[in-house]
C-alpha cells in the first residue's frame, strides 16, 4: 500500500472514493449519485486529501481534511478489507505531522447498517487510542447521523 497526497482529486479518484464512501459508511449516509457527492466536496474549504492505493492502483483508503468555522476538520474511510492493519493509525500520523489540531464527528454506537447489511462498527475507540478526546457535550443529532465530536491537539 502506498500513500499519496492530493490537493485536488481527479474525476476517477472521486468516483472510487464515492464508491468507498457508499460501501463503508452507514447506508443512510450514502450519496445517490456522484454528482451529489461532488456537490458535498465543492462546499468544503481548503481541502487536502491522502489516498491509500493498493498494488492494483485501487483506492483502499481516503483521509481528507478541510476548514469549517475556523477549525480543521477531517474524516477517514478505509476499505473493511484493510482495517486492523495499522493503516488508519499511519494515515493519522501523517495528518498530525502537518496539522496542529483535528476535529471530527464520530458515530459512537453500533446501530447503523452498511449497504451490504453488515453493522457499521463505531471507530470511536480507534480515535481515543490515537490521542483524540471525546467532547461528549458536542453532539450531532440528525435523521441521517448520531455522532459525537472528537478533537486532537498537538
Amino acid at each position: 500500500m502506498k500513500f499519496f497526497r492530493r490537493s485536488i482529486l481527479s474525476e476517477s479518484e472521486k468516483l472510487e472514493i464515492f464508491e468507498l464512501w457508499n460501501n463503508e459508511y452507514p447506508e443512510k449516509l450514502s450519496y445517490q449519485s456522484k454528482e451529489e457527492f461532488d456537490k458535498y466536496l465543492e462546499n468544503l474549504r481548503e481541502q487536502s486529501h491522502l489516498l491509500i492505493i493498493d498494488a492494483n492502483q485501487k483506492i483502499k483508503g481516503w483521509y481528507f481534511d478541510f476548514k469549517r468555522d475556523n477549525e480543521k476538520w477531517f474524516a477517514i474511510i478505509l476499505d473493511s478489507n484493510i482495517q486492523g492493519n495499522g493503516l488508519g493509525t499511519k494515515i493519522l500520523e501523517l495528518a498530525k505531522q502537518k496539522e496542529n489540531e483535528l476535529n471530527g464527528w464520530v458515530i459512537d454506537h453500533n446501530r447503523d447498517k452498511k449497504k451490504n447489511g453488515k453493522v457499521y462498527n463505531s471507530p470511536l475507540n480507534f480515535y481515543l487510542k490515537n490521542g483524540f478526546e471525546k467532547l461528549a457535550a458536542n453532539r450531532l443529532e440528525l435523521d441521517k447521523i448520531s455522532a459525537v465530536k472528537i478533537k486532537w491537539k498537538k
